[in-house]
């Protein structure tokens, strides 16, 4: 353990203080990791620790890989649609002005449940804007709101990088991790967004700033219904292989279907349909093409404007899927050093939840080195061997509490601190007195919220 945290240090002033490349650091620390343990305790050589790295970046990868890139393509056609727009003006025609607040929650969770944070940031603040010039409320009442919700969708919602790394590596259900994420998340976004933002106008003052939306006048837009249903697509697609994997597994619906004669779904041909459409992969596929269709030929663009919208895409998470595969061998080469079991039996002798340890893990290594994604990638990995040994965890809430960590006290060394600041137009103050309170709401209520529903699993169970 004592090695784990002198490495975890290594990466951290590597990172922060010599400005270092993140893959290079994290390298660099797998293997003064390997070193430690080879110097102090032997039976460990170089050449292993280099092997497990290796197997660690690949193995990440090829589990999380596609679905990242094909929801950073499903993003990009959704924001050069102008759909976002087409969602609020529908929002706020149906619900009317007085619930302007409730329009861009609305808009946040549409916009969040597939689109990355910046994406969504920049597609929604525009209109954030234009709504607070129009009925004269403060700006931090609407748009710390749609800042709590996106972020915690980003945190918590497949197929966001950090999710999808959790899921892979804590082998849990993707749909049983949307339904978690819907169903604690928008309680804890609340508490983050809507309710802090109350007492927030009371002690920052924050101008109104200027944006120019970035659709192109006389563009064709989507319609609202088709939007919708284009945003919830993958969603739709990952819930349906979650039903047929949990009437595969009750026991109440194995005998239903017994007692009436009927094939069990996971034989039926339904069944399989449901499984395959259901998988990670083939639900981000399929909503691509679909998304390609009503966002792109449907509205006029052409089969070069699509490709050269992908490729943009692709290109700009070139060194989030590099850090993605790095986090994932720097947390095989703890396991290989025997780190998970040090940690299995300080938990153990400690006594707390699990979910405390992995969200303790997570926020640690996010506050250190400020990167939601190699935070939640260590944390899932760190964690993931220690579940193993303790089935009693349920490991959709293990993934919803190291999401939450991974969210937690963003500052000054996170990229999406300045992103924050300067699409605001905020000071450094006035950014730690938002939106740092924001995140660090989000980080303390998702424990909670994680941990009550565990309590809440037992009780059923």
């Amino acid at each position: 353990m004592l090695f784990a945290l002198l490495a975890i240090a290594v990466l951290v002033l590597l990172v922060t203080w010599l400005k270092l490349n993140p893959f290079i650091a994290l390298l660099i620390s797998s293997l003064a990791l390997g070193a430690m343990v080879a110097v102090s305790a032997g039976g460990l050589a170089m050449t292993e620790v280099l092997k497990a790295f290796q197997t660690g970046f690949g193995n990440t990868l090829a589990g999380t890989g596609a679905i990242i890139v094909l929801g950073v393509v499903f993003g990009k056609l959704l924001a050069e649609s102008g759909g976002a727009g087409v969602l609020a003006k529908q929002f706020i025609r149906s619900l009317g002005p007085s619930r302007i607040g409730l329009c861009i929650i609305l808009l946040a969770l549409c916009v969040g449940m597939t689109t990355w944070f910046a994406v969504g940031l920049l597609l929604i603040l525009p209109i954030v804007i234009t709504l607070a010039k129009e009925t004269g409320k403060p700006f931090l009442l609407l748009v710390l709101p749609l800042l709590s919700f996106l972020s915690v969708m980003h945190g918590l919602m497949p197929p966001h990088p950090g999710p999808v790394i959790a899921i892979e590596s804590l082998h849990a259900s993707m749909g049983m991790v949307i339904l978690w994420a819907l169903v604690l998340g928008i309680p804890v976004a609340a508490i983050a967004g809507p309710f802090f933002a109350r007492l927030a106008v009371r002690r920052v003052e924050v101008a109104t700033p200027e944006f120019t939306p970035s659709v192109a006048a006389g563009q064709v837009l989507p319609t609202f219904g088709l939007t919708i249903f284009t945003v919830l697509l993958p969603v739709i697609l990952l819930l349906s292989g979650t039903v047929v994997e949990v009437l595969a597994k009750s026991p109440s619906a194995q005998e239903y279907f017994a007692r009436n004669g009927l094939t069990p779904p996971e034989q039926s041909l339904w069944g399989k349909v449901g499984l395959f459409l259901g998988h990670p992969v083939i639900a981000l596929l399929s909503s691509v093409l679909f998304a390609m269709w009503a966002f792109g030929k449907r509205c006029g663009r052409s089969a070069a404007e699509l490709l050269r919208f992908s490729e943009q895409s692709v290109s700009g998470i070139g060194m989030t899927l590099v850090l993605v595969g790095a986090g994932g061998g720097f947390a095989l080469v703890m396991r290989t050093a025997g780190v998970d079991k040090q940690l299995a039996e300080l938990a153990a002798s400690a006594g707390l939840p699990l979910l405390v340890y992995g969200w303790l893990v997570s926020a640690f290594i996010r506050v250190a080195t400020g990167s939601a994604t190699v935070a939640i990638t260590v944390a899932s990995g760190f964690i993931a061997p220690v579940l193993a040994a303790n089935p009693g965890t349920n490991p959709e809430l293990m993934v919803i509490s190291i999401g939450c960590g991974s969210l937690f006290l963003s500052h000054l060394n996170d990229s999406g601190f300045w992103m924050v600041k300067e699409c605001l137009g905020l000071s450094v103050g006035q950014t730690l007195r938002t939106w740092t309170i924001t995140e660090t709401l989000i980080g303390f209520s998702g424990l909670g919220m994680a941990l009550l529903a565990e309590q809440v699993l037992k009780f059923l169970g």
